[in-house]
């Protein structure tokens, strides 16, 4: 025998039952017969149930509306404003960090370009100082051949009159042991040398 925990609590005492004839059984779930009329089906799809169900359905959209726009909208916008924030200041940060690169290779750029002017110029300078040296080396070159040739020109020339000055005596000797071969005497020596002096003087 299946009895309800309802039927259980109002039943009355075992005591105060009236016996039932042998032979019954009581199935009885807590409805009485014939009271109240038995649940057609389920209570949610039995129309009399709509119009409650109708205002628990308004009080729970209102309720999760009001709950939605009071705590969960102000916290999801509260979380997309703090990521705004935070992508605006990521890209602010990240302009400032581009700034600063373009300057710092505009800054690059500026001393890598006076570095080659001060480059070309210290090239230029070192070719001038070059030139200006090897010309100074030519022109002290040049005059100290210079002045070896004169010295060289005066001492042949100083040679050379020597020469010339021991050329008479040579030619005064010579004539004079030519004339002793070719006549077997001694010719003077003033005759020697205006000999010579003729010579000299035809030539």
């Amino acid at each position: 025998m299946f009895v309800t925990s309802a039927y259980a609590q109002t039943a009355p005492a075992a005591s105060e039952t009236p016996a039932a004839p042998a032979g019954e059984v009581h199935t009885e779930t807590g409805v009485a017969h014939g009271g109240e009329h038995e649940s057609a089906g389920f209570p949610p799809f039995d129309s009399s149930h709509f119009a409650s169900q109708l205002l628990w359905l308004a009080i729970t959209f209102g309720l999760f509306y009001l709950v939605i726009q009071k705590v969960i909208m102000p916290r999801v916008g509260g979380i997309i404003e703090d990521r705004k924030g935070r992508i605006a200041g990521d890209l602010e940060e990240a302009g400032r960090l581009k700034a600063e690169a373009d300057a710092a290779v505009e800054t690059y750029e500026k001393e890598l370009a006076q570095a080659r002017s001060k480059a070309n110029g210290i090239a230029d300078a070192a070719r001038n100082d070059a030139k200006a040296k090897a010309a100074a080396d030519r022109t002290a070159i040049e005059a100290e051949l210079a002045a070896k040739l004169a010295a060289a020109e005066t001492r042949i020339g100083e040679i050379k009159s020597k020469a010339f000055a021991e050329v008479g005596a040579i030619a005064e000797e010579t004539a004079t042991a030519i004339v002793d071969q070719l006549i077997g005497g001694k010719a003077t020596g003033d005759d020697i040398k205006a000999a010579v002096a003729a010579a000299k003087t035809g030539a």
